[in-house]
């Protein structure tokens, strides 16, 4: 048995690869759209590590609004340096929803609502501001 991807249904396409590519820094591995059904398929995956991937699913004529799931937790990746990625997604215009206080764990949320867990490469940083001082925003 091998691990081939995770899907999350997107309403807005460029939205969301302006958020999971240009923001968060995944890259496209490949791209398929499906004319006669109407949807694309978009597998996404961090540089250098193709193995774990997110596909993307975009119903072209889909006018309804996608609702969180409780049975659906969350995304994780592991990043190089907490504090620069937070300081990426937030000049891109992205909340943090739970800043990396402890210098280790932070939480964000895609434009469908989709929650991301970014964890620090190894030991923690020190705690820095502004992230220390930063309260929680919405759910994550």
């Amino acid at each position: 048995m091998k691990y081939l991807h995770t899907m999350v249904r997107v309403k807005d396409k460029d939205a969301a690869l302006a958020f999971y590519c240009d923001a968060l820094g995944l890259e496209v591995i490949r791209q398929k759209d499906h004319q006669k059904g109407r949807f694309s398929l978009i597998f996404l995956a961090a540089p250098g590590d193709e193995e774990a991937q997110v596909e993307l699913t975009h119903n072209w004529d889909n006018e309804e609004s996608y609702s969180e799931g409780r049975n659906f937790g969350h995304l994780a990746y592991r990043v190089e340096n907490i504090y620069e990625t937070c300081e990426k997604l937030v000049a891109h215009g992205i909340t943090i929803n739970r800043p990396p206080r402890d210098g280790y764990m932070a939480f964000v949320r895609s434009p469908d609502n989709i929650s991301i867990e970014l964890l620090q490469e190894g030991e923690p940083l020190e705690p820095a501001e502004p992230w220390v001082s930063m309260e929680n925003t919405g759910s994550w």
